[in-house]
């Protein structure tokens, strides 16, 4: 009984997990490669990047084709700010 509840478990958080979003505090590196790589794996396919107030800002799209401004740290390839730009 305990296998099949965790496995039902497991299948009602796939799509959540699917779903998520880089986050403040996120590494996702300092150079275009790094961070698109790594904010790929996080959810969100970057379309651009472009500096911004001394912040790198990726602009991409989720899996729902929402808009997302992703703020990133150029010293530390840090996450700084995430908003969604719907």
């Amino acid at each position: 009984m305990l296998k099949k509840s965790l496995a039902v478990l497991c299948l009602c958080l796939a799509p959540v997990a699917a779903q998520a979003m880089p986050a403040v505090g996120d590494m996702v590196g300092t150079n275009p490669e790094e961070a698109t790589a790594a904010l790929a794996k996080a959810g969100c396919t970057v379309k651009e990047f472009e500096a911004e107030d001394g912040k790198i800002e990726a602009k991409c799209t989720d899996a729902e084709n929402k808009l997302w401004e992703v703020y990133i740290d150029p010293k530390s390839g840090m996450v700084t700010n995430v908003k969604n730009e719907d």
